[in-house]
């Protein structure tokens, strides 16, 4: 395996330390955690390493490009001047450098990010999609009359859950109009309203770019009370361990699903990847109601710490997580060829 000067391009807050020690906390918890895992990959496989930290200025990552001329940028920011929508704009300024870099290509990025948009793509190609409608700011909402609750609200553009807790899953027009106003202030974006999904909730992880591979499928289990919280991936439920355990939510590779089910996902998911223009690595959020498959939202570039449900999928699939890594890198250099 040829030896790389791989970039790794990290939020500037999030430049993970040296040297972790007991006084630096639990790694697992650290806010830097992806950023070290990779990091540590990395230096692992071999490569030539240099942590380059962006906020909101390009100047550090040109002057990194110029003057050390990496073979590829490892990319893990998600934002840039404080805003989630703005990471496909970092993704274009490196293919205007001419520099090869990991994960999904500034049109996808762009098309899966506006959840409206992808879902009216999804749609117009037969597959199934949450009913759905987008509350913009400043303006007041009205429930279109022939929409039944329970509906469940979200912002339009953020990722990982932001703005979604157990208040989201609204079943009068009072919680409604309520919630879609919380989304409003604390996100400063759109609120999308869908039609709630009962079902069990998978995540399926697909690599490629012409080629395409589906891993082993992720779900997500709520085995609390019946009268305890909702079954949605809330914001505490993606985040907060102490919370899942107090409430007994897991995740876990999917079981009992039929040969024929299972082939139908995966179909339904490289359609899916091919028709947001995605490339690299993404990961799909579905609802199984029945023998109904719903896409619930389309994440390029998701989690890839140790221990996320996409690491998790290549690992059951043979690619422990040096393997992962190195995986994306040659899917990053693939694009670029």
């Amino acid at each position: 395996m040829k030896k790389l000067r791989v970039m790794l391009l990290v939020h500037e807050s999030l430049i993970p330390p040296e040297d972790v020690t007991a006084e630096d906390g639990d790694p697992d918890a650290a806010p830097y955690k992806t950023e070290l895992d990779v990091r540590n990959a990395l230096r692992r496989l071999g490569h030539e390493v240099r942590v380059v930290g962006a906020h909101d200025d390009l100047a550090p990552i040109r002057h990194a490009i110029e003057r050390w001329q990496p073979h590829i940028v490892f990319n893990l920011l998600e934002e840039f001047a404080g805003n989630t929508a703005f990471d496909y704009y970092v993704v274009s300024y490196l293919e205007m450098m001419n520099i090869p870099y990991t994960g999904c290509n500034p049109r996808g990025l762009l098309l899966a990010r506006d959840k409206a948009l992808s879902k009216i793509l999804l749609s117009h190609h037969r597959i199934k999609v949450p009913a759905f409608t987008v509350f913009p700011r400043h303006r007041a909402p009205r429930r279109k009359r022939n929409w039944h609750y329970p509906l469940i609200v979200k912002s339009l553009m953020e990722e990982g859950s932001v703005g979604i807790a157990q208040a989201s899953l609204v079943n009068r027009d009072e919680q409604l109009y309520q919630r879609v106003a919380h989304i409003h202030a604390i996100t400063h974006g759109d609120a999308i309203v869908e039609q709630y999904i009962e079902g069990r909730e998978l995540y399926v992880t697909v690599l490629g770019n012409a080629r395409l591979t589906v891993l082993p499928f992720r779900e997500i289990v709520f085995d609390g009370p019946a009268n305890g919280i909702i079954p949605v991936a809330t914001h505490k439920v993606k985040w907060d361990r102490a919370f899942r355990e107090r409430w007994n939510v897991r995740y876990q590779f999917a079981e009992d699903l039929p040969e024929a089910l299972q082939r139908r996902i995966a179909r339904i998911c490289k359609r899916a990847f091919r028709i947001l223009d995605l490339n690299g690595y993404a990961r799909f959020d579905l609802r199984l109601r029945g023998e109904d498959i719903y896409v619930l939202e389309a994440n390029p570039n998701p989690g890839i710490d140790e221990n996320e449900d996409s690491t998790q999928s290549a690992r059951r699939a043979g690619l422990d997580y040096d393997r992962f890594i190195q995986k994306l890198i040659s899917l990053g250099l693939g694009a670029a060829a």
